[in-house]
């Protein structure tokens, strides 16, 4: 398995779409940056957030998770209070291939500030906005700024497809959108 290049990543996401929409270049000026790198690619957060709050002295319970755990904010910027975490999605789209696996790694501008970003593995086939969980590790109140970038995705190629994708199993978050909170298969 190796980590994809540039040229790999541009034809996918040109080709069959795997990036939407998909930024050719690194933007920089004056922000965070975003878009194609050499071996990734930089992701945006969306202006979609969910902040956690324990304003009812909830229990954190991924098997019965409830929405009153958080405050829903659309804005440019998002507050996350100290020693908490909020939820955001990706700006783009992501279709991974059936041979790739995806990896994605908060930025240094952010690390560097005490906030830690969290993404599972993107696995093969699976499609839709990535879910981002940004912890603030900070005992101050830290800033997230959307539309700018706020963590890579790293492409690895097998040389051999799965014989079972994320898409065959029908997984729970397969084409997700928006902020997607935990879910538990009831089958």
């Amino acid at each position: 398995m190796t980590v994809k290049s540039d040229r790999w990543i541009r034809k996918q996401s040109l080709e069959n779409q795997m990036i939407s929409p998909f930024v050719e270049a690194q933007k920089s000026d004056g922000i965070v940056s975003y878009g194609l790198s050499s071996y990734g690619y930089d992701a945006r957060v969306a202006p979609e957030f969910k902040i956690f709050t324990n304003v009812d002295s909830a229990i954190v319970d991924p098997k019965n998770f409830t929405i009153n755990s958080f405050v829903e904010r659309n804005s440019d910027v998002c507050i996350i209070p100290p020693n908490s975490f909020a939820l955001g999605r990706t700006v783009e789209y992501f279709k991974i291939p059936r041979d790739t696996l995806v990896l994605c790694l908060g930025k240094s501008t952010y690390a560097r500030c005490g906030i830690i970003v969290n993404v599972t593995p993107l696995e093969p086939e699976w499609e839709g906005h990535v879910t981002l969980e940004f912890s603030n590790t900070t005992p101050l109140p830290a800033k997230i700024y959307a539309n700018e970038g706020v963590c890579q995705f790293l492409f690895f190629q097998s040389d051999e497809e799965c014989e079972t994708s994320y898409k065959d199993r029908a997984g729970k978050y397969m084409q997700q959108t928006g902020v997607t909170l935990p879910r538990i298969n009831t089958k």
